[in-house]
């Protein structure tokens, strides 16, 4: 009886593998020794259905295992099972119960049933196709006000009242706080939409094809995360017609342009709240109880205590269940998303999605289906597919409405890799674990990085090491998803958290083999269509201290495998672990890896045909 065994990631346990459209049949198997005393029943449960719990029998099939096949008929959502098995012996009955382990497809047996974790099983509404410029991009993330000044002066586009501005680019981001610890001073170095434009022939050399642009909206502070006016760019990036002119600059290079929308919060000094008066005595929520904006916000004593994002003063949050709120973000008409989608940008990122409803997420998705050739992406910071927020699983990959999510996770993977924090078993383990959660064109829709604004920079973390950097890179590049490399990783720029990691991009200082091998990843995704459209399989030895890639599809390859080791490795193919343990994977890589070696601390990349 201790031989029980399921795999949800392998085909002969579970096919098809990962997540399913709704009205799919699929088919699942278990391995039970003495199968004659023995009966099987696969349990069942849709959450969020009226039909409850399911229990169905399992058929007896050769080779000790016992199937079911089952039809995703209750519609698209989250699908729980596991398994009940009966021994019968000399009039006696045994129950045992087999599911999740926490970690893999592989499983373990449980005693009790209020002590399994079920399988999760993804059915979604439709696949979540993206248009083939965001499939085939490499992307660039740009932090405004820290890339590049365009002016012939350089001198700064309207200074905001109560700021201040660096002596020089290379200076150390600093705030100035008050006692409780406030910033009450912001702080600029003044890039801009010019800049931008300017550095054009930079991102092409780079080999972009598209950028995502932090808020450019009207704020007080340096981030824009704190929206003053969702109608006008910032007058330190410069004016509108500027920012028409970068889009267009940036379209006839071939380079799309995607927004930060932010729509849970605005700023307290913004047009809608108003707080200290900026847009005069009778506008704006916190100045006026009869303001067409008061609507939008919880006040628990008016005016100074109201409802804030996350408990930041700065950031009033916004009602966004508020038809009004809603009409004027994602209207058919006069909103603020018509305006920049038909003013040429080529999709969104939502900021704080887990702040924004699944309604007003599915508003926003709506209306960018008016245009051709748009794309949505979310910020969440975990596994999108059994999200909760607010007490609520939200519905972020069934369909109709985010297309993909910023691969956070990603991030932390390739970190404790690199630094061996977590052991490469469990790694890989968790990759292929948001491959089987997610629908395939979702997971192939991730917006990967290794850093953000949010994050410390990723050439800190690893130390300053330029080989541990190529490395990164390496493993970005090759997972499945599009690449986003953060403004200023393949310049040199170090940094902790913000706002360390916020610093001017260094022009007159180029790391030029940071750069080089940054560019040398952006080449190999362009070269190579199996880094964009490949099937994903990873494997490891732990004895080794190997960890690597394969990208395939029909007729071609790529391999790239790291000894994260401190000796030279002959790679041996019998030590070689992976998840996804199908036969003709390990015969390519028998054939390819047999005599290659491995230097300490070193990589390898292989490309071919099959």
């Amino acid at each position: 009886m201790t031989h029980i065994y399921f795999n949800s990631w392998l085909e002969r346990y579970k096919r098809p593998f990962g997540a399913v459209q709704e009205g799919t049949k699929v088919d699942i198997w278990i391995s039970v020794p003495e199968q004659k005393q023995a009966k099987v029943f696969l349990i069942v449960r849709k959450e969020g259905s009226s039909v409850g719990q399911k229990i169905f029998p399992m058929e007896a099939v050769p080779e000790d295992r016992f199937h079911f096949q089952t039809t995703m008929d209750q519609g698209w959502g989250l699908y729980f099972y596991y398994f009940k098995i009966i021994h019968e012996s000399e009039g006696y009955e045994t129950v045992q119960y087999y599911g999740f382990n926490g970690n893999g497809g592989e499983g373990q047996i449980y005693g009790a049933e209020n002590e399994v974790i079920p399988y999760q099983l993804t059915c979604y509404q439709k696949p979540e196709t993206a248009p083939n410029w965001y499939r085939d991009a490499v992307f660039y993330q740009i932090f405004p006000d820290r890339f590049a000044n365009g002016n012939a002066d350089r001198k700064i586009n309207q200074p905001k009242k109560n700021s201040f501005i660096y002596g020089t680019e290379e200076d150390t981001p600093y705030y100035i706080r008050n006692e409780k610890n406030e910033i009450v001073r912001w702080d600029f170095f003044g890039g801009n939409f010019k800049g931008i434009e300017k550095k054009i022939p930079y991102l092409k050399e780079l080999g972009i094809t598209a950028v995502y642009l932090n808020p450019i909206f009207e704020a007080t502070s340096n981030h824009r995360y704190d929206t003053n006016d969702y109608f006008k760019v910032d007058s330190v990036l410069g004016t509108e017609e500027d920012f028409r002119s970068l889009i267009a600059a940036l379209h006839t290079a071939g380079i799309a342009i995607l927004l930060d929308g932010v729509f849970s919060h605005v700023g307290k000094d913004s047009l809608y709240f108003n707080k200290s008066g900026f847009y005069g005595e009778t506008v704006g929520a916190a100045k006026n109880p009869d303001s067409k904006y008061f609507d939008w916000f919880t006040f628990n004593h008016y005016p100074d205590d109201y409802k804030a994002w996350w408990g930041v003063a700065d950031l009033p949050e916004v009602k966004k269940e508020n038809p009004h709120f809603q009409e004027f973000i994602y209207g058919d008409y006069d909103s603020v998303l018509s305006k920049w989608t038909s003013m040429g940008v080529d999709g969104w990122r939502l900021d704080v999605a887990d702040e924004l409803t699944d309604d007003f997420i599915a508003g926003i998705r709506k209306n960018l289906l008016a245009y051709q050739e748009k794309v949505l992406i979310g910020e969440v910071w975990e596994d999108a597919s059994n999200k909760v927020a607010y007490d609520t699983r939200r519905k972020y990959v069934f369909g109709d409405h985010l297309q993909g999510v910023m691969n956070y996770p990603l991030r932390q993977q390739i970190s404790d890799l690199l630094k061996h924090s977590r052991s490469l078993k469990d790694i890989c383990e968790e990759m292929v674990r948001y491959q089987e959660n997610y629908p395939v064109d979702f997971y192939y829709n991730q917006l990967n990085n290794i850093g953000t604004h949010d994050t410390e920079r990723i050439l800190t973390m690893l130390n300053g090491s330029v080989e541990a950097m190529d490395q990164a890179w390496g493993l970005m590049f090759m997972m499945p998803g599009i690449p986003c490399v953060y403004y200023g990783d393949e310049a040199g720029l170090t940094g902790g958290k913000d706002p360390d990691n916020r610093k001017f991009f260094p022009w007159q200082s180029i790391d030029s083999n940071l750069f080089k091998n940054c560019q040398k990843w952006v080449e190999r995704r362009k070269k190579y269509d199996v880094l964009k459209k490949g099937h994903f399989f990873p494997f490891y030895s732990q004895a080794q201290q190997i960890f690597g890639i394969i990208r395939y599809l029909d007729h071609s390859y790529v391999i790239y495998a790291l000894n994260l080791s401190e000796h030279e490795q002959h790679i041996k193919i019998g030590e070689l672990s992976s998840p996804l343990a199908y036969q003709g994977d390990y015969e390519v890589l028998d054939r390819i890896l047999e005599d290659e070696v491995l230097a300490p601390n070193g990589s390898l990349f292989v490309s071919g045909s099959i």
